[in-house]
């Protein structure tokens, strides 16, 4: 258009940018993407989910050996773990996924790259090294950046992050981790069946504070089987460095109580995550913007109707997944003009430790926060017949249902729940109804089948009713019972 360099301006190269720069060139809009590092792909490949699921797989791999006798086979004797190494795999793995998320293949779709750090000049324009690139629509994409939290001492004591954890070429012998979110428990997991042991630091009363408690519970026992030490309801009030060591006081997060020490030789801070907003002259361009991020409505849209902003920066979901959704629905807006809003009742997600937690829709805390009615109906893991072959029997599928039967949101914890909730993404989204999952013949044996039989519980007590049978008594003259166990 006359007046503006190109069509669509996108200022971040992770997953709700490289999304939106690879449908606006598709669409055959000119579009510009502008990443602040020298490479594409942003914290979920370089330092979120692909290094963290690689690391958690080599984990998973060495604890699995670990259980060898299990399986009824000769226990091993397990070397040393050398992190160097496992790192090294990391590093393949990005660089692998690296070549998807090149310049040349944006390049081939239409969208031109630059990298550097764009500030705005106006609502319409942004300046990167000295020279002015105008946009009709910008997408800010800009992500998230870990939280340090004011824990005295603390920014003097060599810390990791997700930013620099993967970059370690030494297994500490012990490891603190404060947090205990999903990006906490999962490294600690890993470093802890890599051969650390792990002391995890959580101010809450929870480990995965969202999530209904009896499934953290779940959780909790599982990894403190492993050996991982776990401090709920706890602060870290000081930290400092010893010569190699590292010192933390905590004290209990009610304050009443006495301090403790604990030490390690590593610290891992996972305790949350900030907006990146700051060095973008949001101001300039009329953005409001907060701590938090920058607001958006169902459309993705800023206060300036035609800035929008994706992925963590605004503050939501703070999920891949969500990003490129969202990355869609601007798209949808600002290039097809077409007025289509996001809905964050359908959203999924997932921790991956082993077991690992999966939830799609209401659970009990946020059901009881919307006042809501439900039932609760659950299956066990240890009751399919897949999950004692693999001798992966610990966890559960509980689902929600309101007073008519339908589905409010279904949590699953346990083997592969990441990849058991998407049946309950699909019918939550398609509004599949209860009695066509009870319904739908699933192969046997697999752990889908737990869906199956937590779905048929609906309705199994109402089919297998006394009353049904009087009736079917009734009307085919049936003689009933055949044995009763003697008490």
């Amino acid at each position: 258009m006359e007046g503006f360099d190109y069509d669509l301006g996108i200022i971040g190269g992770g997953a709700a940018g490289l999304t939106a720069a690879a449908g606006g060139a598709q669409f055959g809009a000119k579009t510009i993407l502008i990443e602040k590092s020298d490479r594409l792909g942003g914290d979920c490949l370089h330092y979120g989910c692909v290094p963290s699921k690689t690391l958690i797989r080599t984990a998973g791999v060495w604890s699995l050996a670990r259980r060898s006798h299990e399986f009824g086979l000769p226990a091993l004797s397990m070397p040393a773990v050398d992190l160097a190494s496992v790192m090294n795999r990391v590093k393949e793995v990005i660089a692998r996924i690296q070549h998807h998320d090149s310049v040349e293949r944006f390049c081939g779709l239409g969208a031109e790259v630059r990298f550097g750090r764009p500030v705005f000049a106006d609502d319409h324009v942004v300046t990167l090294d000295g020279k002015r690139i105008a946009a009709k629509n910008w997408i800010i994409a800009t992500g998230s950046c870990p939280v340090v939290p004011p824990v005295e001492g603390l920014a003097s004591v060599p810390f990791w992050t997700n930013e620099t954890v993967f970059s370690q070429k030494t297994l500490p012998s012990r490891l603190i981790v404060l947090g205990g979110g999903p990006i906490g428990l999962e490294i600690a997991q890993a470093f802890g069946r890599l051969g650390s042991q792990v002391i995890i630091v959580e101010f809450m009363d929870q480990i995965l504070g969202p999530e209904d408690a009896d499934m953290a519970d779940v959780l909790k026992t599982s990894l403190e089987t492993e050996g991982l030490e776990i401090h709920i309801g706890t602060k870290a009030v000081r930290a400092q460095s010893r010569g190699s060591k590292i010192i933390l006081t905590t004290a209990p997060a009610s304050g009443a109580g006495e301090e403790k020490v604990i030490e390690g030789d590593a610290i891992f801070v996972a305790t949350g995550r900030a907006a990146n907003v700051s060095g973008l002259g949001l101001e300039a361009a009329g953005v409001a913007f907060t701590a938090r991020g920058i607001p958006t409505d169902a459309r993705m849209r800023t206060n300036i109707s035609h800035i929008y902003a994706c992925g963590d920066v605004n503050g939501q979901l703070p999920f891949t997944h969500v990003a490129g959704y969202e990355a869609g629905i601007a798209l949808t807006n600002s290039i097809l003009h077409l007025p289509r809003k996001a809905d964050y009742s359908r959203i999924g997600w997932c921790t991956y430790t082993d077991p690992e937690v999966a939830s799609i829709g209401l659970n009990e805390k946020r059901a009881r926060k919307e006042g809501m009615d439900y039932q609760i109906i659950e299956e066990l893991f240890v009751d399919n017949d897949r999950a004692l072959a693999e001798g992966e029997t610990l966890g559960k599928i509980k689902i929600l249902l309101n007073p008519k039967g339908k589905s409010l949101g279904c949590q699953i914890i346990g083997s592969h729940a990441g990849e058991l909730i998407h049946e309950w993404v699909i019918a939550m989204a398609g509004a599949v109804k209860l009695s066509t999952i009870a319904g739908a013949v699933h192969i046997y044996p697999t752990l889908s089948e737990i869906s199956k039989r937590a779905a048929g519980q609906f309705f199994s007590g109402k089919i297998f009713s006394e009353t049904t049978k009087k009736i079917l008594r009734l009307l085919f003259s049936l003689k009933g019972r055949a044995c009763t166990p003697q008490s």
